[in-house]
């Protein structure tokens, strides 16, 4: 971490940092259900931004729906909400 970044993080209140770091934890779980070729191929594709053709958007979609973005939202707003939510919303393969 650059010393540039140390001063923002210690003037968050802490609670912020351990929900930043909850929902990283969240994501990591979510992008290893990618192998690394595809991890790789995935962050290839995102540079390219608008640059990309059909059939490499294509392939974007089937990676991201991959990562299951549904279940992703609701494990995070599972994790943060005060409620229980259905478990519809939360569900996922793991």
């Amino acid at each position: 971490m650059t010393s540039r970044r140390l001063p923002l993080l210690r003037r968050l209140p802490i609670v912020r940092i351990i929900f930043i770091a909850e929902l990283a934890l969240i994501a990591r779980r979510h992008l290893q259900h990618l192998t690394k070729a595809e991890r790789r191929r995935m962050w290839a594709l995102v540079r390219r931004g608008r640059a990309m053709t059909a059939p490499e958007r294509d392939e974007l979609r089937r990676l991201v729906a991959k990562l299951e973005p549904r279940a992703f939202a609701g494990s995070a707003a599972a994790r943060f909400s005060p409620v229980p939510l259905p478990r519809r919303l939360t569900r996922a393969r793991y």
